[in-house]
């Protein structure tokens, strides 16, 4: 994605944040591009990812905390670059939170930020959800909803230039996403976020049942080798 374009891109000596940075795959890039005279440091609330973003920085490049990106725990003017890859839309209070990304910016640092267009523009996700809610239930539907339900291009502008943000450019960035079969696909984004618990509680019946219907559904995204579909992000910046 376009975000881990802008952490390979990052210059000599910069000191960068991955704010948000879950098992810090974001981080880890930055780092290879910051040394020697730079610096990366990844935040996150969640311990357990911290915990495994300090198992997999085997190089020992990055430094690790957890924090609360509504409060970060970090001086004024800390960071040169600060990254947010795929967060802001779970974040109750952004206002808070972009002003303190403002905060820990020195002057003329820049925010660089990726979040998921809606479903109208990821209709392979919005078929997704309505299997899920056939299948699982609403509330599991409505998780594989909540990534995709941040501001609009508008909304983040606005967002941006009320937390002091100037030189704001907003891209669309399109990544071909493709599984092997309608089965996998299910499986990946399973693994990767809290649809693992409801769906392994579903009995097998079930479970054969959603993916038979998840095969028809996805027809219109198949090919010979498999379920291919865009997936749409908007990629943001702004200067302090």
């Amino acid at each position: 994605m376009e975000i881990q374009r802008t952490a390979r891109r990052a210059a000599l000596g910069e000191r960068v944040l991955d704010a948000g940075c879950g098992t810090g795959i974001v981080a880890r890039t930055a780092a290879l591009h910051v040394a020697p005279d730079g610096s990366v440091v990844g935040v996150d609330t969640d311990e357990g990812m911290i915990a495994e973003a300090r198992r997999l920085d085997t190089a020992g490049e990055v430094t690790w905390k957890v924090g609360d990106l509504e409060r970060l725990p970090f001086d004024d003017g800390a960071f040169d670059l600060v990254l947010i890859e795929q967060v802001l839309q779970f974040i109750p209070n952004r206002e808070r939170a972009l002003a303190e990304v403002r905060r820990v910016l020195a002057s003329g640092g820049r925010v660089v930020l990726a979040l998921l267009r809606d479903l109208e523009f990821n209709r392979s996700y919005k078929v997704l959800a309505a299997v899920l809610d056939r299948h699982a239930g609403a509330e599991v539907g409505d998780m594989m909803r909540s990534p995709f339900a941040g501001p609009g291009a508008e909304g983040i502008f606005e967002e941006l230039t009320r937390a002091g943000f100037r030189e704001i450019g907003i891209r669309h960035d399109v990544l071909d996403v493709r599984y092997p079969s309608p089965a996998e696909y299910l499986r990946q984004e399973a693994a990767s976020s809290p649809l693992a618990g409801p769906l392994g509680e579903l009995d097998d019946r079930t479970l054969q049942a959603l993916i038979a219907d998840l095969d028809d559904a996805l027809a219109p995204f198949t090919d010979d080798t498999g379920v291919v579909f865009p997936m749409e992000t908007y990629f943001v910046s702004g200067y302090r």
